[in-house]
């Protein structure tokens, strides 16, 4: 974070600046208490000289990003690893005692790890730059008592910006006027339904989705007009949290970053251990110090597997394509991995789990009560309400008391989300709200009153006026009279109230919004519109479940993953979705976001217990993943707005919807569903952990491999025989034969059923005892074949340069033939996922055609100290390579016999 933005920071905990003191909860002032405390007057604003003397103080209206990593820190980071201390010691050393070839070829693997691990590093911080976009707008603000268009960055604090429908609000703001304002806040709360504004004060410990007196940063207003002071801007505002939270977020180290370097460092260590032990094996009884030196550098570069950060780079890659393939943008190459790890996933609603889009579900008529489906086709609905007349007039009232545009039923249209959703449901009962009015034109509109909590519009009629009416059902039935029924009308007594507001309390409770209708006949258009009015029925709206998110959760729940929703919506909402999407036994648990600090910090053990958790802000959705993660849990978490961010930043992997997902959320997410659906990420930790699975069947191949060649070096040197391999041998076999049979291996399909297998230990290492104890026992089979080539070569009485051929070629492809070892012990022995692979039949004829022709170049000969075999020599090579793969898969087939024979 930048000195100005440190500094800023300093400003938003202290509160005050200068002369002008920033009030804690302006939301809770009196509008006159408010324009007291900023010195200002709603009508006249602010003048010139003092705008600029605050914005001396507060700095420009703009959010601050972190800096971008810089390409020299990023090309150090790359030589912060032991392997690479240790690789550079034996280096040094070679060059120290002049063997520049050997000194040159290990600096030489050093240069393309380091290349490798450069490229992928190379990635801007760009969560925060998006942020800043959504603050590079206009804003109209009165100045010296003239209204003004201005840069939103040049809003300070005490300014009147003046608001209407379409705008994006660019500073948190103390509304001091409205009318039949309401704002767009789901990308910075969560919740998908426009929320209706007030200049009235509200209580000061009100949560923020709730605070009716505001108007936040980031938001956009979907209709109305109004006001508002200026009481935050740049990063104290409600965003600039968000921001502050996104660069307080530490996602550290994935699980395989960590697992690789803690392999890396016990490598290391063994590597010393051993080349100190046969070091001073061999001084002890007198061997000379150059050869131990030799020895010593050949051990090193034996130990260490130079091909592993290129082939689980390179693995890692390869997932990234496959995800891609499934819609699956993968931003972070160590995201792969850390998905078939994931225990847990919290994710968010709107726009996650549901449309985030409202949709009319239920019609309540004094005749009944329609479903009124999603899943129909279009014209659908159009049947069900034909067949009853007063669905039918209960729709087009509501079509007709609107303010919202809408062309077709699929496209999203413009206004409030609600009326958008009336359209909608009108266009597919047959009712098109331009063909309603060519015999109806709006006479007088009388936009919605948040105080009445209705709205109407007057049509022509006949003679008269028709006057469609819409609201809260309290607030419709506490004006109506009358009830329509059949071709008539009954009058509505206060038992028929009372049963209408207890269909609308159901209604509620099943997670719907409620609006009544209403309708009246009069002569004169200028007649009161909430009076006496003829109840035409409910409308019961709701963001509806996505169809493909239940079979996800279900398949999660197989999986041992658990799903947990988190989300700023209301209890009652998120609870009726959570039932829609099958979350299971806990939906009924459900923990609102101001509990969850005193459940942190008493340390309830309700974590496990909770399903939903509701009316959750930023920082609190932050806390929850930090708290799963310190329990243990592998997290994944989803989201797809500005409220999302720091969460998905921090969690192991986070997940952002790539079409209705802000840019926010995009940037911080280490993974993006192209097609925003849920069950892409049930794909990708199926992936995740057929990876893992590819990445252990590699990491063994390459060790036992190179405990081969420790082996080989370290019996020679104490048995007093000539070095079986030189340091130049074992570096072409670490960086050339053996990356790509294991590169192969990590591009296997996976096994069958692994997803119906509980995740693995987050603590589980890449390789466990099992795992070792493989390691070792074919490390030493294929060191064996290697020494029975060198008894064979003494007794054909080879010289020095044709023994060291034999041991080297022998060593070298036993190695390849080693990678069929590499099957599941459980699967047949000549058809299996290994055998399968065609990139390991390519892999293994390209190594084959590398070790069998440098021999026979004078130049590679020379380099790599080789001597052109004869036919005895491929014999012995070929006789001696292949029985270590026939010992351990004999010794396998035993082990595996053995619990039938008990």
């Amino acid at each position: 974070m930048s000195v100005r933005a440190q500094r800023r920071l300093a400003i938003a905990k202290k509160e005050v600046v200068g002369p002008l003191i920033l009030p804690k909860f302006p939301h809770a002032l009196s509008v006159t208490e408010l324009l007291g405390q900023f010195r200002v007057t709603g009508t006249e604003g602010l003048s010139e000289a003092e705008v600029n003397a605050r914005r001396k103080h507060f700095g420009a209206n703009t959010i601050a990003s972190r800096r971008s990593a810089g390409v020299l820190r990023l090309l150090v980071h790359q030589f912060k690893s032991p392997v690479v201390y240790l690789l550079s010691g034996a280096a040094g050393l070679a060059f120290y005692f002049g063997e520049l070839e050997e000194g040159s070829a290990i600096f030489a693997v050093l240069a393309i790890n380091t290349l490798i691990g450069f490229v992928t590093e190379l990635k801007a911080v760009r969560s925060i730059e998006a942020l800043r976009a959504l603050g590079t707008r206009t804003a109209r603000v009165r100045r010296e008592g003239r209204v003004h268009v201005i840069p939103a960055e040049e809003l300070v604090p005490g300014d009147v910006v003046v608001l209407e429908a379409g705008d994006a609000v660019s500073a948190d703001l103390r509304l001091i006027e409205t009318s039949r304002l309401s704002t767009d806040e789901s990308s910075l709360t969560g919740e998908s339904v426009a929320v209706d504004k007030q200049f009235e004060p509200v209580s000061a410990d009100t949560r923020l989705g709730d605070r009716a007196s505001m108007a936040f940063k980031g938001t956009a207003i979907t209709r109305g007009t109004g006001a508002g002071v200026v009481v935050a801007t740049g990063i104290i505002t409600e965003l600039g949290r968000v921001t502050r939270l996104v660069l307080e977020a530490d996602p550290g180290h994935s699980p395989l970053e960590r697992k690789l370097e803690r392999l890396s460092v016990q490598l290391v260590w063994a590597t010393i251990a051993v080349a100190a032990i046969i070091g001073g094996i061999g001084l002890l009884s007198g061997k000379d110090p150059l050869l131990m030196i030799e020895a010593a550098i050949a051990l090193a570069v034996a130990a260490i597997p130079e091909g592993l950060p290129i082939v689980a780079t390179l693995a890692l890659a390869r997932g990234m394509w496959r995800m891609a393939q499934q819609n699956a943008l993968i931003e972070r190459l160590s995201a792969v991995e850390t998905l078939g790890a994931t225990t847990v996933v919290l994710t968010d609603k709107t726009g996650t789990l549901t449309e985030n889009r409202m949709t009319v579900r239920r019609l309540c008529t004094p005749s009944g009560e329609i479903e009124f489906g999603t899943g129909a086709p279009e014209g659908g609905e159009g049947q069900q309400v034909a067949g009853d007349p007063q669905a039918a007039e209960l729709l087009r009232i509501a079509v007709l008391c609107n303010d919202a545009h809408l062309d077709g039923p699929e496209e999203r249209g413009s206004g409030d989300p609600m009326e958008i959703a009336l359209l909608r449901a009108g266009l597919r009962a047959g009712f098109r709200r331009t063909t309603l009015l060519e015999g109806r034109g709006v006479v007088r509109k009388h936009a919605f009153d948040p105080v009445a909590k209705m709205m109407a519009t007057v049509h022509e009629h006949g003679r008269g006026v028709l006057i469609a009416v819409k609201g809260a059902p309290e607030a419709v039935l506490a004006a109506t009279t009358r009830v329509a029924v059949g071709n008539g009308e009954v009058a509505l007594d206060d038992t028929m109230r009372a049963e209408w507001l207890s269909r609308a309390d159901r209604l509620g409770h099943d997670g719907l919004r409620v609006l009544a209708c209403a309708t009246r006949i009069d002569q004169v258009a200028d007649a009161a519109p909430y009076d006496r009015l003829v109840l035409a029925g409910l409308v019961g709206l709701e963001d509806p479940a996505r169809a493909d998110v239940p079979p996800a959760i279900q398949d999660c729940r197989q999986s041992g993953i658990r799903v947990v929703m988190v989300t700023g919506d209301h209890v009652v909402t998120a609870k009726s979705i959570g039932r829609a999407v099958g979350l299971g036994e806990n939906v009924s648990n459900v923990m609102e976001g101001k509990n969850i600090r005193q459940m942190i910090e008493t340390g309830q053990p309700a974590l496990q217990d909770i399903g939903i958790f509701a009316r959750v802000t930023p920082d609190e959705k932050l806390a929850l993943v930090r708290t799963y993660q310190a329990a243990g849990e592998i997290v994944a978490m989803t989201g797809d707005g500005v409220n999302d961010a720091p969460a998905l930043r921090q969690a192991d992997i986070g997940v952002a919807m790539g079409l209705r997902g802000t840019d926010v959320a995009r940037e911080a997410a280490a993974m993006i569903l192209l097609d925003d659906a849920f069950p892409t990420i049930i794909k990708a930790i199926h992936e995740g952990r057929v990876i893992f699975a590819n990445i252990r069947r590699f990491v063994a191949y390459l060790l036992s491999c190179n405990l081969s060649e420790v082996l080989a070096v370290g019996l020679a040197v104490s048995l007093a025989l000539p070095l079986p391999l030189l340091p130049l041998q074992i570096l072409y076999l670490n960086l050339v034969t053996d990356v790509f049979p294991a590169f192969a291996l990590a591009m296997g399909e996976g096994e069958e059923g692994i997803l119906k297998r509980p995740p693995r230990d987050p603590k589980e290492p890449i390789l466990g005892r099992r795992q070792w104890i493989t390691i070792v026992l074919h490390g030493a089979a294929l060191t064996a074949g290697t020494f029975g080539a060198l008894a064979a070569s003494a007794w054909l009485a080879l010289d020095a340069r044709s023994t060291v051929t034999i041991t080297f070629l022998t060593l070298a492809f036993a190695q390849l033939w080693h990678a069929f070892n590499m099957r599941d012990p459980r699967s047949p022995l000549f058809v299996n996922e290994v055998t399968r692979n065609a990139w390991l039949w390519g892999a293994l004829l390209l190594c084959a055609t590398l070790l069998a022709v440098p021999p026979y170049l004078p130049s590679a000969a020379h380099l790599l100290q080789l001597a052109p075999p004869s036919s005895e020599m491929w014999l012995i090579v070929i006789i001696f390579s292949v029985v270590p793969l026939i010992v351990t898969q004999a010794g396998s087939a035993v082990i595996r016999l053995i619990p039938r024979v008990r």
